[in-house]
């Protein structure tokens, strides 16, 4: 890896990480196709295009800085006007947010997507926090991250202890600090999320070059049966759950009509007395 790769957008363009938005492409496409509502955003990674089958009207991409950051990186200035050139889904940016303060007021959002996010930003906890806010009941949010457990993160911790000695050897960016999968499952459920679904992916070592990648493109298939949970992504889909709250059903979904409970009729026969007979012979 090349030591001068330290900002994410170049790292993207080498082939481990188009192999890794390709993997990802894939899963943010079946998850958000079925996710349906009014009003979504995409929050950082920009290279991605995470909403691209989701069918709602409204859908936004923002690029996300914290308030220790004095500027943004040249990358993303040149996302956000538009003059960035396409390394695999660059788009316009709507907007240039903390993403520990969404501009949305609470209960506004049905759906945030979250690719790297939490990583790369400056607090999670914040940001996790902000997206329950924003986030409707029964709204989703859809996050990926970088798996410590797995070959890549082993090979960004020997990089570290490698630039301690004075080298260059890390083979993701700088930027950015792993979270755990299971560490981010908990953090989910203080903030009353409930995971629906999570898979891992991307098994392949951290190599370079793409002939080698190809070479174990096994990996991928194997993996995901006998390791599952050592890819060096992962990927989860939660739903915000709110205490006593039901959503209303559509006005024009039919409903069983209730049968009527029976009721008592009285039999005039036997409730007048009977005639006395007569025998006039």
């Amino acid at each position: 890896m090349n030591s001068e790769i330290i900002d994410l957008t170049d790292w993207l363009k080498t082939p481990p990480g188009a192999y890794l938005l390709g993997w990802e492409g894939t899963q943010f496409d079946q998850a958000v196709s079925d996710i349906f509502g009014y009003y979504a955003l995409q929050l950082g990674l920009p290279e991605l295009d995470a909403l691209q089958a989701n069918r709602m009207p409204h859908k936004w991409l923002a690029l996300t800085s914290t308030p220790s950051e004095s500027m943004v990186s040249p990358s993303q200035k040149s996302i956000i006007h538009g003059t960035a050139p396409k390394v695999v889904s660059s788009r316009r940016a709507a907007l240039l947010t903390d993403s520990g303060a969404l501009p949305y007021p609470e209960s506004s959002l049905d759906l945030v997507v979250l690719p790297h996010t939490l990583e790369l930003g400056g607090d999670p906890h914040a940001t996790l926090r902000e997206v329950a806010r924003v986030l409707v009941p029964e709204g989703r949010v859809v996050i990926s991250g970088l798996n410590p457990a797995s070959l890549w993160g082993l090979r960004q911790r020997r990089g570290h202890f490698y630039q301690r000695l004075g080298y260059d050897k890390l083979f993701l960016p700088k930027t950015g600090e792993f979270i755990g999968y299971w560490r981010l499952r908990d953090w989910l459920r203080l903030l009353n999320f409930e995971v629906e679904s999570g898979r891992f992916g991307c098994y392949r070592p951290a190599l370079s070059r793409q002939k080698w990648l190809d070479r174990f493109n096994w990996m991928d298939s194997a993996g995901a049966r006998w390791w599952p949970i050592f890819g060096a992504v992962y990927f989860l889909v939660a739903v915000k759950r709110v205490h006593g709250v039901h959503l209303l059903e559509p006005a024009w979904k039919t409903r069983p009509v209730p049968t009527a409970a029976p009721t008592a009729v009285a039999n005039k026969a036997l409730a007048s007395p009977a005639a006395p007979h007569l025998d006039l012979f």
